[in-house]
């Protein structure tokens, strides 16, 4: 594995932690105890576990850091230009129908601009990181974004807003553009393994409206570290605040942009 900071050894750490009680939950997901938050978007206890887990190893890692999570909201620290963005379980519906695919995300914001961030998958032991400046990694593996050009070869991830979430219709009409000039669309149903995703080249682009900071935080990073681009939809907006988000190489995702505009 490449050296690594104190910082990405404390994000790893924190995310390995929160992992145990993850997969353990997971392997009697029958039997836990759930509450609806709202159609489509649940909550378990082991989100609030995960999370739990998390603050505690990040507050003694490193005192006086702000939280900004998503299940106990922000949590102002005394180091004003620190906070970490954490979604302890994203995928969560994935994870409570049995289906492998969700991830826990960490990302570190530094006055204002993302500078490290961490996905890591329980079940598939997949660890995706990365630091401002130093790359992105999958594991012990160097990343970097697909080099395809054309959208007829890009095979793109998305997000579907569902149940009664706005932007059903903006996505109907993308679907529509969309489908018949690239080589396929993928609904994985986790944003953080979706970014991670197009880090490490397994997917060509990624978008998605309607997202927390949490969801996107950390796969930005990766992201960009390995070679791409992300942007706000409208790309004059911070798409940390929108929600709105589009990821790829440099030369797709400007092919995008018109196209989802």
């Amino acid at each position: 594995m490449p050296a690594t900071s104190p910082t990405l050894n404390v994000m790893m750490l924190a995310a390995r932690k929160a992992a145990r009680d993850l997969r353990r939950d997971f392997g009697e997901v029958e039997n836990l105890q759930v509450s609806k938050k709202g159609p489509g978007d649940f909550v378990s206890n082991a989100d609030l576990k995960a999370e739990q887990t998390i603050f505690e190893e990040l507050s003694h890692a490193r005192p006086g850091y702000g939280f900004i999570m998503e299940e106990s909201g922000v949590r102002e620290g005394k180091d004003k230009t620190h906070n970490w963005i954490v979604d302890p379980l994203d995928g969560t519906s994935n994870f409570l129908h049995g289906i492998p695919h969700f991830a826990t995300s960490i990302a570190l914001e530094r006055e204002g601009q993302l500078v490290a961030g961490v996905v890591y998958n329980p079940v598939t032991d997949e660890m995706y990181y990365a630091e401002k400046g130093t790359g992105a990694y999958f594991n012990d593996k160097r990343m970097r974004v697909a080099g395809r050009t054309r959208l007829s070869d890009a095979v793109l991830a998305c997000g579907i807003p569902h149940g009664v979430r706005a932007g059903q219709e903006a996505f109907a009409n993308e679907i529509k553009t969309l489908l018949p000039k690239v080589a396929g669309v993928r609904r994985f149903g986790a944003a953080a393994l979706d970014l991670a995703y197009v880090a490490a080249g397994r997917v060509d682009g990624f978008w998605e409206r309607g997202l927390s900071s949490w969801d996107m935080a950390a796969g930005v990073v990766l992201v960009r570290e390995a070679g791409g681009i992300v942007t706000d939809l409208k790309q004059g907006s911070n798409f940390l605040e929108t929600g709105d988000i589009v990821a790829a190489n440099d030369t797709l995702h400007d092919r995008l942009i018109p196209e989802l505009g």
